[in-house]
């Protein structure tokens, strides 16, 4: 991974609370599971930031080299990379995604 990638993958991280990595954008996600998490985070309507990996091969491989994960999407919170879109679902159907996210000051409690 180049520096730069790395640099731009860092910064989105830390720019933003819960940070997703995906194909395509929250409003035309482009992936079955890329949707499935933006469903998700928009039910308990999480403010997220984006990045659309398809605009670039360095910034797909790189968010790969970064996590040291192999599918995309990628959801981080408070810097901290949560895993994909099996694991996110697992931890909403589970009812431990709202709490994660009140814990991690994301979320209000309800």
């Amino acid at each position: 991974m180049t520096d730069q990638a790395h640099d731009t993958i860092k910064s989105e991280i830390d720019s933003n609370d819960v940070m997703l990595f995906m194909k395509g954008t929250p409003q035309f996600p482009q992936c079955g599971f890329s949707s499935a998490v933006v469903q998700i985070l928009n039910y308990l309507e999480v403010e997220f930031g984006s990045m659309n990996v398809l605009q670039s091969d360095e910034l797909r491989q790189g968010i790969k080299s970064f996590s040291d994960w192999p599918t995309i999407p990628q959801l981080y919170v408070k810097g901290e990379f949560i895993g994909g879109c099996d694991i996110i679902r697992q931890m909403f159907e589970a009812g431990e995604l709202r709490p994660f996210l009140v814990e991690k000051g994301v979320l209000e409690a309800a």
